[in-house]
């Protein structure tokens, strides 16, 4: 009797573009604010960013990405909406998925013009 597949069905209602770049990012609190870390981009889509990180941060914190060029250019082109300060942009970790010791993805919601940060 031959097996019958399971169909993952995608969550999402937005199509997520690969962007595989360097980042440094600060956590948005006063403590840490001055304190330079260290990731890179997996995947933009119009409500936020995944990233790799080193550094573990808490959920709901905010985060200031700096992103090359390319990148910072494909999140203003996918939400016109999105804070881009400084050239990086203001972002809500939603989720945090941590990988092994030192190593965590992390989702991260843009951070729009109308929301308060």
């Amino acid at each position: 009797m031959p097996r019958k597949k399971k169909i993952a069905l995608e969550r999402r209602l937005a199509v997520r573009i690969s962007c595989q770049t360097p980042l440094t990012f600060k956590v948005c609190k006063e403590k840490t604010v001055s304190k330079i870390l260290h990731g890179y981009t997996k995947d933009i889509s119009p409500g936020g960013i995944q990233c790799s990180i080193t550094q573990e941060v808490p959920l709901g914190c905010t985060l200031w990405l700096k992103l090359d060029q390319d990148a910072l250019t494909l999140c203003e082109e996918i939400d016109k909406r999105t804070v881009i300060l400084q050239q990086g942009v203001l972002g809500k970790v939603v989720w945090v998925n941590k990988i092994e010791d030192n190593n965590f993805d992390i989702g991260l919601q843009f951070i729009t013009k109308e929301e308060k940060y």
